[in-house]
């Protein structure tokens, strides 16, 4: 599997790396679905105690409505993520928490119906200011929104805006109280791992790996083959 691995990822044009690093570039070249299959893994494959709530999967999210390639509740990573994410919630664990994810890897036809949502809502500024992207690393499968919970109760800690809030409100530095203690103790507990927050969005954190390409794989239920 290795060997094969090496070779997909030798055939890769050699622009793919940097075109999927540009926020809003018009086009990407997209890795096969055979790559990833063997790079991505379902996070509570890992640790199934990490709640997931797959909000693109279905109506409840900005657009009003399952996005093209989500048909599963899951939350699927790249590996090393995956396995990074399982230590943050075995570190919260201690304290009676949890995590709760939203969304993880995203296929690029979900950010694709992202970015044409914005087109025929007339909210083009969403791109301009950086709260959503022609692509993502959500696309490469090292990003993960997310936030924590009561282990046991399953009930969010208060973070101060809904996911998926486009404003300064959501920005991880403004909130003051309680709710700022909360999101600095999600922020080190994340990087204590090696996750980076993206300080617009509180709940947004990357994890960087090696080779990071864009997939376009549809999240399907559990197989056999994909688990």
């Amino acid at each position: 599997m290795r060997f094969s691995l090496l070779v997909i990822l030798a055939l890769l044009p050699a622009r793919l790396d940097a075109q999927a690093a540009v926020a809003n570039a018009d086009s990407q070249v997209v890795a096969p679905d055979a790559l990833a299959e063997q790079l991505l893994v379902d996070v509570r494959a890992l640790d199934s105690t990490i709640r997931v709530d797959a909000r693109y999967a279905g109506p409840d999210n900005f657009t009003g409505a399952p996005l093209p390639g989500y048909y599963a509740n899951r939350a699927l990573l790249r590996r090393e993520a995956a396995e990074a994410l399982a230590r943050v919630q075995r570190r919260l664990a201690v304290e009676g928490l949890g995590l709760k994810v939203w969304d993880g890897y995203r296929p690029v036809r979900a950010t694709l119906a992202m970015v044409a949502w914005t087109e025929r809502t007339s909210q083009t500024w969403l791109l301009d200011s950086g709260y959503i992207a022609r692509r993502s690393r959500h696309n490469q499968g090292v990003a993960v929104d997310l936030t924590m919970v009561d282990l046991h109760s399953g009930v969010e800690i208060p973070m101060g805006t809904p996911f998926d809030t486009f404003g300064d409100a959501a920005h991880t530095a403004n909130a003051t109280g309680a709710v700022k203690q909360s999101r600095d103790h999600l922020v080190e507990v994340m990087a204590s791992e090696g996750f980076t927050n993206y300080t617009m969005e509180w709940w947004h954190f990357w994890y960087a790996v090696e080779g990071p390409v864009p997939f376009d794989l549809a999240i399907r239920p559990a197989s056999p083959t994909f688990r």
